[in-house]
């Protein structure tokens, strides 16, 4: 769908509705809203005049993402109409940029499987600014085009199911983007992983038929204005399936387990975003993409695991395997001594009990780093939640055999303890510049919520972009 900056008249007009003030409606469109029952919130279609009303919660007016999920909510109704194109007025870069997101977000279907796909004659959005500056206008559309196809592509590749998307077909993909776009793209085999001693990243993917890969992704500017670049390093799990490893997951827990390599796929939607964009940075993503799957020759409880930087892991639970594979690529990432690094994962369900479905757990050793991504990831549109690192809490994953338990010995707290764990790996010098997200709740939701369709949402994505735009 194409979005463009123009005086241009749509075949229907978007018309917005703010705590049920119809004033700027004729006679007959509030007669029409009166008999169709419409009392200001939510959306309705006047055929009369072609007009479209998207009416807006007083309640919900200052909450970041009401506009953006309005606009996701009403491109659904309109793609079933029989017309091209529509045309409403923006007053701020801020209204256009939320706009943008919330037509090209809500847009997202994965129907790559079907045979009968989702139709729609909708093919031109017209925005009206008259009051703003042309050119950064036609400036902020592209960028918000931009990542918005990288989020999109974030959820495709999450939502292609483990048959097709095997370790090996997201290196493929993303071997294929690089070349498109530019960016560095370095694969790294199993005698790559047995070489840098990868003791336990190398455990989760014994049992799999499929290979285990590190990859890095590098992107630099090839021009700069800046006499020195800042450094952002990128960490994501990548499990393209988990079955629970010898600690086997119940059937109904394994439904949807195609998402547990969402965080591998945000980072290739974050960096694919940031090189489109030439953004003013060093950016690197590491992705850990292996199988936890069970066989004679799986890892097992019981097992003790020495990991890259010589931390020796006792491992009571397979399940707890994204830790493991996470462990070995953030001592890896701390060796090319970023100014920021960020990790992401679909870790713990015990982040979901935390913070429900919709929420991303943050967490990290620097507490104004915690602070400012959150408020960076509510701009960009992705809500967050701080959960504390806590210093007693360091016992419950001490082991009596080896320097380190993969799961705590009390559930409470559990996201948080994994947290801490992750940051065993992480160099020392490199803790006050690390964060770690937890995506397990929005990641994948089998109920449309927002912007977001069923399925996979591209968590994190947005709101790494927006934090590298501010921090570079």
């Amino acid at each position: 769908m194409k979005i463009s900056n123009s005086h241009q008249k749509g075949e229907v007009k978007i018309l917005f509705i703010k705590d049920k003030k119809i004033s700027q409606l004729t006679k007959t469109q509030k007669d029409t809203l009166s008999l169709l029952g419409f009392e200001g919130i939510g959306n309705i279609f006047i055929p009369e005049n072609k007009t479209f009303v998207i009416g807006i919660d007083k309640s919900l007016q200052d909450f970041p993402n009401t506009l953006r999920d309005s606009l996701a909510q009403a491109i659904m109704s309109l793609k079933k109409l029989k017309i091209k194109s529509i045309s409403l007025e923006a007053q701020s870069l801020q209204e256009i940029k939320e706009i943008c997101e919330g037509i090209l977000l809500g847009n997202y279907t994965f129907d790559t499987f079907k045979n009968e796909k989702n139709k729609s004659n909708l093919k031109e959005v017209y925005i009206h600014a008259p009051t703003l500056d042309k050119k950064a206008v036609d400036s902020l559309i592209a960028q918000i085009q931009i990542i918005a196809n990288s989020v999109n592509t974030t959820r495709e590749l999450i939502n292609t199911p483990p048959m097709e998307a095997t370790p090996e077909y997201i290196v493929n993909f993303v071997k294929n983007l690089s070349k498109e776009i530019g960016f560095e793209c370095k694969v790294h085999n199993t005698q790559f992983l047995e070489k840098e001693k990868m003791g336990a990243f190398l455990a989760v993917s014994k049992a799999s038929c499929h290979n285990p890969y590190l990859v890095h992704l590098t992107y630099k500017p090839k021009t700069s204005k800046k006499s020195s670049l800042k450094k952002f390093v990128f960490v994501g799990k990548g499990l393209t399936y988990d079955c629970g490893g010898l600690s086997l997951k119940p059937s109904d827990y394994m439904t949807t387990m195609k998402a547990d390599k969402s965080g591998a796929c945000a980072v290739i939607g974050i960096v694919d975003s940031l090189a489109r964009l030439g953004i003013e940075a060093e950016i690197h993503g590491i992705l850990g993409l292996t199988e936890n799957m069970i066989g004679g020759n799986a890892y097992k409880p019981d097992d003790i695991l020495i990991a890259r930087n010589g931390k020796s892991i006792e491992v009571r639970n397979t399940d707890a395997e994204g830790r493991l594979v996470l462990a070995d690529c953030l001592s890896y990432a701390s060796d090319l001594k970023p100014d920021f690094l960020i990790d992401l994962a679909t870790l713990t369900g015990a982040c979901v009990v935390a913070l429900g479905d919709y929420t991303m757990g943050i967490m990290g050793y620097n507490p104004k780093l915690k602070e400012d991504f959150l408020k960076i990831a509510s701009s960009a549109g992705e809500l967050g939640g701080i959960l504390p690192f806590n210093p007693y809490l360091k016992k419950l994953y001490k082991s009596e055999v080896a320097d380190l338990c993969n799961i705590p010995s009390s559930r409470y707290g559990s996201a948080i303890t994994a947290g801490m764990f992750l940051g065993e790996f992480v160099a020392e010098s490199l803790l006050q510049k690390w964060l770690h997200l937890d995506i397990a709740g929005p990641a994948y939701v089998e109920k449309s919520w927002g912007v977001n369709p069923f399925g996979a949402t591209g968590a994190g994505v947005r709101a790494c972009i927006e934090f590298v735009k501010q921090k570079a």
